[in-house]
């Protein structure tokens, strides 16, 4: 495994860190419906009692030979939805956002569903404000 993906151009030479890949996979595997969130790890959860915010939290992502991508998602999903849907579609989307972004060849998106979490309540609305 190496640190960043290197890729050559004409020009010069691109370098692409697994942080930038960690991003890009959290964004388009939280568009996903019924994702709640990103599970972190022990430090990740230290950290962000700390106010400290972790970029690549829930994500593990390795680059092989500077051009396959191996991510590793630990997923929140909300109760009551089809688990394999929505990591499938998690999957979908990642691999597709990855790729079309970085040029990088995705050949695995493993999905960790660490937890459950219940739909929050709709507040009711102030009767005071209602307009009539």
């Amino acid at each position: 495994m190496v640190d960043n993906a290197e890729i050559t151009s004409e020009v010069g030479i691109i370098k692409i860190s697994p942080d930038v890949v960690s991003v890009i996979a959290s964004i388009a595997a939280t568009e996903v419906k019924g994702v709640a969130g990103m599970s972190g790890g022990f430090t990740d959860d230290i950290a962000e009692k700390f106010g400290m915010r972790s970029t690549n939290k829930g994500i593990k992502v390795q680059i092989e030979g500077n051009e396959t991508a191996h991510i590793d998602l630990y997923l929140l999903v909300e109760y009551g939805l089809r688990m394999q849907e929505i990591a499938w579609e998690v999957q979908q989307n990642v691999k597709k956002a990855v790729e079309t972004m970085t040029g990088l060849k995705v050949a695995d998106v493993n999905i960790h569903i660490q937890d459950i979490v219940m739909p929050r309540e709709k507040k009711e609305e102030d009767p005071s404000r209602k307009t009539k």
